[in-house]
């Protein structure tokens, strides 16, 4: 089979479209046919060496696609089946292999690219907003790259649990998809533009009850200035680069400010807590207060191409490589 390797630490150009061995289902596995694969910041974290991985390592978390074979005891599954998953190490190939009890079985009407683009920024938008900091009606949010993968997710979390959103974006491209997608008041960030006081003009000088930025090092300074007395700064990400350290004092000069950086891991420590999150998402899709949007699809041959769109923040809502 073929699968998209980063061969080493570096940029996008460490990224090979490659033959490799076929993985074999062990015990309570099952091998997939992969059809599309999403593409995310972490792999691109960890191509990069921001997060720890051997080299060469197959590139991808998350995907979709139909049980081809089942490992000894697995019970529940069937061949055919058409399936999403995330977190799974491998997802830029043409199989993978995934424990069965972590493969989230497919709604009807959700197609392959969807479903492989909306686990891990769906599932990672669901815990933003009822774990990091639970949104209750009539709170105001602070959402950075409010037209990404997940910032429209989130900006739609937050409407239907009853807040407001303040989105920030690049474009006015981008200004209308976050506004589309519910956001109260949306502007450009950039030269020249004061994002305080944008937010205090908003809320009349109260500040928002929590900031979402997946931004970081670029944000996180007009992030922290932003927010009320007691508000939650959930720092999600890291677009612009890692934020640098700073005096933890800084959090109570701001008015005692609750700071968090979570993470999947943390959020999704079993498969019981992985169905519970995916239920709620795929719910929101299945009824339709919840929309979600592949910006651009890449065949897995040019992952690289791929990659280089999504760091240059010249996409919008999701990328997907397609198999």
């Amino acid at each position: 089979m073929y699968a998209v390797q980063a061969v080493r630490q570096g940029g996008p150009e460490v990224l090979e479209y490659t033959e490799v061995e076929t993985p074999t289902p062990g015990p309570g596995e099952v091998l997939v046919d992969v059809k599309a694969a999403g593409v995310n910041f972490i792999d691109t974290y960890r191509r990069g060496g921001m997060y720890p991985m051997p080299f060469p390592h197959i590139v991808g978390v998350e995907g979709s696609g139909v049980v081809a074979e089942l490992g000894e005891g697995v019970e529940g599954v069937e061949i055919g089946q058409r399936v999403a998953w995330t977190d799974v190490h491998g997802s830029y190939a043409q199989k993978i292999v995934v424990k069965a009890e972590e493969l989230l079985p497919l709604p009807d009407g959700v197609d392959f690219e969807t479903a492989a683009a909306v686990p891990l920024q769906g599932l990672t938008a669901q815990y933003l907003v009822t774990d990091s900091h639970a949104i209750k009606p009539g709170q105001t949010a602070l959402v950075h790259a409010a037209a990404g993968g997940v910032g429209l997710l989130l900006t739609q979390f937050i409407k239907h649990l009853g807040g407001k959103v303040i989105g920030t974006v690049s474009t006015e491209e981008k200004a209308e998809l976050a506004r589309a997608a519910g956001a109260d008041h949306v502007f450009l960030y950039g030269d020249g533009v004061d994002i305080r006081e944008e937010v205090m003009a908003f809320t009349d000088g109260t500040g928002v009850d929590v900031a979402y930025d997946g931004v970081g090092k670029d944000t996180f300074d007009a992030s922290l200035a932003s927010i009320r007395p007691r508000g939650s700064m959930v720092l999600f990400g890291a677009a612009s680069g890692a934020v640098p350290p700073f005096d933890i004092q800084r959090l109570n000069s701001s008015g005692g400010i609750f700071l968090s950086r979570p993470s999947t891991q943390w959020f999704i420590d079993s498969p019981e807590e992985l169905q519970k999150r995916a239920k709620q998402l795929f719910a929101g899709l299945d009824e339709g207060w919840l929309k979600f949007r592949v910006g651009q699809t890449f065949p897995l041959e040019q992952a690289r191409q791929a990659h280089e769109a999504l760091e240059g923040r010249a996409t919008t809502g999701k990328v997907v490589l397609t198999v």
